[in-house]
C-alpha cells in the first residue's frame, strides 16, 4: 500500500475514549491511521468498529514503555509505509486519584511517570528519524489541566507531576526541532466522558479530541510549543 498522497499518523492509548475518537476523527479526515494498545485484541476490535463508519486505518499492539515494543511498532510504520507525519502521545493512566503526596507509594508516582511522560518520549524519539526524513511532523502531547503550574494544587500529585513534566518536555522538543517543519505540542482536552474521566464528566470525546486533531492538522505556519485548549493557547 502506498501513502505517498496520504498523511499517516499513530495515536496511543487508541483502543477506547479520546484515543479512539482521534482515530475516528483522523481516519475520517482522510489520514491513514495507525491505532495502538496495549491489549492487541481490544485494538482490533476498535478498528473493526471504526472501519465500518468508513476511513482508513489499522491496530498495531503498543506498550509505550517496552522500548523493544516501540521499537517494533516504529520498525513496522517504516517498512511498511516509509513515514510518520502524526504522533499522537494519548496513552495514559490515572493511578492516584484523590490521594495525598505525603501517603502516596513512590512506586506509583514512579509507575505513572514512566507512562505518563517518559512513554510519550519513548514514541518521540523512535519516529522523529521519520519526521526529519520528510521534513513534516506533528507531535501532539495529550496532557491535562492538572498539570498547569499556573494553577497546581494538592492530591493527585503522581498524576500532576507526569503532566506537567509532559508540558515541559513538549517545549524543549519543540525547540530542539523548530528548523525543520515539526511542529510539538501539547493539549488540554477538559473533564471528558471516558474510562479515566467517568460518567459525570460535562464533555464528549469528540470535544475532547477536536484539539487534538486540529493540531495533527496545523499548516506550516502554524504554533509550535504552546499548550491549548479548546484550539485556544492557554497557561502553563
Amino acid at each position: 500500500m502506498s501513502n505517498s498522497d496520504k498523511r499517516v499518523a499513530v495515536v496511543t492509548g487508541a483502543n477506547r475514549g479520546i484515543g479512539l475518537e482521534t482515530c475516528r476523527q483522523l481516519s475520517q479526515g482522510g489520514i491513514f491511521t495507525i491505532l495502538t494498545s496495549r491489549d492487541e485484541n481490544k485494538g482490533k476490535a476498535a478498528v473493526e468498529a471504526l472501519s465500518e463508519e468508513g476511513g482508513e486505518l489499522i491496530s498495531h499492539q503498543l506498550d509505550i514503555t517496552d522500548l523493544e515494543s516501540v521499537n517494533r511498532l516504529s520498525s513496522f510504520v517504516s517498512k511498511e509505509y516509509g513515514q510518520c507525519d502524526i504522533l499522537v502521545n494519548n496513552a495514559g493512566v490515572f493511578l492516584d486519584r484523590g490521594k495525598s503526596i505525603f501517603e502516596v507509594p513512590v512506586e506509583i508516582i514512579q509507575d505513572t511517570l514512566e507512562i505518563n511522560a517518559f512513554g510519550a518520549l519513548n514514541m518521540c524519539r523512535a519516529l522523529l528519524p521519520l519526521m526529519k526524513k520528510h521534513d513534516y511532523g506533528r507531535i501532539v502531547n495529550v496532557s491535562s489541566g492538572m498539570g498547569m503550574i499556573s494553577t497546581l494544587s494538592g492530591y493527585s500529585s503522581a498524576y500532576r507531576l507526569s503532566k506537567v513534566l509532559l508540558n515541559a518536555m513538549t517545549r524543549i522538543m519543540a525547540d530542539e526541532v523548530k528548523e525543520k517543519n515539526i511542529k510539538v505540542n501539547t493539549m488540554d482536552p477538559g473533564w471528558v466522558r471516558t474510562d479515566m474521566g467517568g460518567p459525570s464528566a460535562p464533555r464528549s470525546p469528540a470535544q475532547g479530541a477536536d484539539t487534538v486533531v486540529w493540531l495533527a492538522n496545523l499548516p506550516a505556519d502554524g504554533p509550535t510549543g504552546g499548550f491549548f485548549g479548546d484550539r485556544q493557547p492557554i497557561p502553563w
